[in-house]
């Protein structure tokens, strides 16, 4: 699949075969064509590829996640040259800035630009570690796994910050290693991994949970379904995220730059909102 052979199909065509828009498209060609022009003025070998073959090569591994001997075979170059292309084109993106997180600095901003915050957490499963797999195994999932942290602005739907761990990792553990601080007056919803949340933020709500001595009452099933209702918008984000198999199918590559990938990807994300 050449850009030339796909530069004509519609919008919704495009933003299918690609995961993202054309005017994003454009926006990406624009930053890579002046990386590249940097290299070109240090020497060197030229590139085979063009700028937009290069990029839709590394869409097609994030969004397809087929291996680099597939791809490199698809465009004619060879599987080392197919690896560098996609590393070098990641690499300028996170540099580049347009596409990075608000961070989580910006949840303890005195001025308030968020007044309702949705906090959860995703997992990512992995092949087996040959060292440490008790560290990555979850209990919840039944294999080995890495999980992902996402705070969302409910009212823009824009994703403010990420934080990483092992998949055996307890959901209120990682928030409280992510070292995420909210202004007191930002509300938080969570889900019921979150206990003890209202020790370190006191605006936060969470799902009652019922015990044998203690069974929910009409009174509180109303409360936790009109709660699930306002988080649901955190599940549809992680699904929107998840629309790049990288992020959504069993992870293959070294784990160190998972969450370069899953940040350029939400960066991606929040620009086309």
């Amino acid at each position: 699949m050449k850009f030339e052979q796909i530069k004509k199909e519609s919008q919704e065509c495009f933003r299918r075969l690609t995961g993202i828009q054309r005017t994003t498209f454009d926006v990406i060609i624009t930053i890579l064509s002046e990386a590249d022009a940097l290299l070109k003025a240090q020497g060197g070998k030229p590139n085979k590829l063009t700028i937009e073959d290069r990029l839709l090569m590394t869409l097609e591994y994030l969004r397809e996640y087929r291996t680099y001997f597939h791809i490199s075979r698809s465009y004619g170059i060879s599987e080392s040259a197919c690896y560098r292309n996609i590393r070098w084109v990641e690499d300028t993106l996170i540099k580049d800035g347009k596409f990075s997180l608000p961070g989580r600095k910006a949840l303890l901003k005195s001025d308030v630009e968020y007044e309702v915050v949705l906090i959860d957490a995703t997992e990512t499963p992995i092949e087996r570690p040959k060292k440490k797999q008790k560290h990555f195994y979850s209990g919840k999932k039944k294999r080995h796994t890495l999980k992902t942290q996402i705070i969302v602005d409910k009212n823009k739907k824009l994703v403010v910050c990420t934080s990483f761990s092992n998949g055996k990792r307890h959901d209120f553990r990682l928030f409280k290693k992510s070292g995420v601080h909210l202004h007191p007056e930002i509300r938080s919803l969570t889900d019921t991994g979150y206990q003890g949340i209202h020790k370190l933020h006191q605006n936060s709500a969470l799902p009652k949970k019922k015990t044998k001595k203690n069974p929910l009452t009409k009174e509180d099933k109303k409360k936790n379904r009109k709660l699930s209702s306002e988080r649901v918008l955190n599940e549809n984000v992680i699904g929107m995220i998840k629309r790049f198999k990288i992020v959504a199918d069993r992870y293959r590559n070294r784990r160190k730059r998972f969450g370069l990938r899953f940040n350029l990807i939400v960066g991606i994300y929040n620009y086309e909102l």
